[in-house]
């Protein structure tokens, strides 16, 4: 009997660990700062400031570029730094391929941003802009980022605000996250305070 208890809250524990670190892991992620500037119905106008990226582009559609970003972060880079994982993910569809982006950390600049040792990967400093995005949740997937960007294309033409450029899809959980997921569809718009 005191075997079965034992299997029963070694299990219990292996469990509610498993369910707990995602929640553990977000909390230890730096999140890209943004302020919002007006909340709409079903979307929110922001402003992001500047911040360090590091990108992947696909000439296909086949081949992200995540595992090409993850070992950058990982260390293989030309100083060798390990750098924290940050959210969102971006990821944006163009008309040949498509790109992957992490957003790196605040202490990053130009001037001590590690350089890749993958010629694919690229560092730059993004510039900070305007941007409207809509919220969604679940895994993301091609016909979700087409309905949201429908939507929230939509929602700016009703209200009168100018698309500066193409969508971009955010994401901001890790896959073994399964609950409480949180995605994005953001249009960069031209805005006027």
């Amino acid at each position: 009997m005191l075997l079965i208890v034992n299997v029963y809250l070694y299990l219990y524990m292996k469990y509610t660990i498993f369910l707990l670190l995602p929640w553990l892991l977000m909390a230890q992620t730096e999140e890209q700062t943004y302020e919002v500037l007006q909340t709409k119905s079903d979307f929110e106008i922001r402003y992001y400031p500047p911040v360090m990226m590091a990108a992947y582009v696909s000439n296909s559609n086949n081949s992200s570029g995540f595992r090409s970003l993850f070992r950058y972060i990982s260390g293989s880079n030309q100083s060798q730094t390990k750098i924290a994982m940050t959210t969102p993910v971006h990821m944006e569809k163009q008309e040949q391929g498509s790109s992957m982006a992490f957003v790196l950390p605040k202490k990053f600049d130009p001037k001590t941003t590690p350089l890749p040792s993958d010629s694919q990967v690229k560092v730059y400093e993004a510039k900070g802009g305007y941007y409207a995005s809509m919220r969604y949740s679940g895994y993301t997937n091609e016909a979700k980022e087409k309905n949201y960007t429908k939507l929230l294309k939509t929602s700016l033409e009703k209200e009168g605000i100018e698309i500066a450029g193409q969508p971009k899809v955010f994401v901001y959980n890790s896959p073994f996250n399964f609950v409480n997921r949180r995605n994005e569809i953001s249009f960069p718009i031209v805005w006027k305070e």
